[in-house]
């Protein structure tokens, strides 16, 4: 695997069509094929493919099917990890299964931790019991969907187990100031990088989306992003620099330890 000294992300905020996978596929292609400067990972919203439904049943697909298929084609076409997240039905349960997918077509998944019971997800949906951590042309990573920002036990980086954290969502705009002030915080208390990526527009429920797709160093500082507009956003993260702030101040070596039930 080849090794970056820095890394190079591409975060695509934009509007989905509802309950439209076809429509959404095929918009993110081209959008995707704008991306100007060569990216090691391209990060789309959660459920990309449909926007934050509840109607599992309607919109779910089998693994390794029409959305999997796509997402390995545009990450060997691009030579980038992809990850993003869309409604996935497995042994008669439904869930809001992140994916992680390389060049080679390997596919790695996460599923959704923290389920959003304000708008019923956990009645939809099967919750994850563990999430999982990438290394990617040596960088470790680890992808996390929306409400899980909301649970810092969950992302805890007690041992230093990765370098970037990655958020998708559908974050509402009614709590976007949460979304502002957790993705810094995140960063800070995990001395790790923070990437988030939101969508923009209006869905089918008439819920309103204002993106703030966002990078942050492990100081908590602002590196890009992204007001309510349809763009993507490239950021390059510096191992040097997050290496350099971890040997000089070391706060995790004081971190509690704990178990996760």
């Amino acid at each position: 695997m080849e090794i970056s000294k820095n890394l190079s992300l591409a975060l695509v905020q934009t509007h989905l069509y509802w309950q439209d996978p076809t429509a959404n596929r095929a918009m993110l292609e081209e959008k995707i094929a704008t991306i100007s400067t060569q990216p090691d990972v391209i990060v789309l919203p959660e459920m990309f493919t449909t926007g934050f439904t509840m109607e599992a049943s309607n919109h779910a697909e089998p693994m390794h099917l029409h959305t999997t298929k796509w997402l390995q084609q545009q990450s060997a076409q691009t030579n980038a990890a992809i990850v993003g997240s869309f409604i996935v039905v497995e042994n008669q349960q439904y869930y809001n299964r992140l994916f992680w997918v390389t060049p080679d077509g390997k596919i790695d998944t996460y599923d959704k931790r923290h389920l959003f019971r304000m708008a019923e997800e956990h009645l939809s949906y099967t919750a994850g019991q563990s999430k999982i951590v990438k290394n990617w042309r040596g960088w470790r990573i680890c992808p996390l969907v929306c409400y899980d920002l909301r649970f810092p036990v969950w992302s805890r980086n007690t041992m230093m187990e990765y370098d970037v954290l990655i958020y998708v969502a559908n974050w509402p705009a009614p709590r976007i100031n949460a979304w502002d002030t957790l993705l810094a915080a995140r960063a800070i208390e995990n001395l790790a990088y923070s990437v988030g990526v939101n969508r923009v527009g209006t869905d089918g429920k008439g819920l309103e989306y204002v993106g703030h797709s966002a990078a942050y160093s492990f100081k908590g500082e602002s590196l890009c992003y992204a007001s309510q507009q349809d763009t993507i956003l490239q950021v390059v993260l510096e191992r040097e620099l997050l290496e350099e702030y971890r040997a000089k101040f070391p706060a995790y070596k004081d971190a509690d330890d704990f178990l996760i039930r």
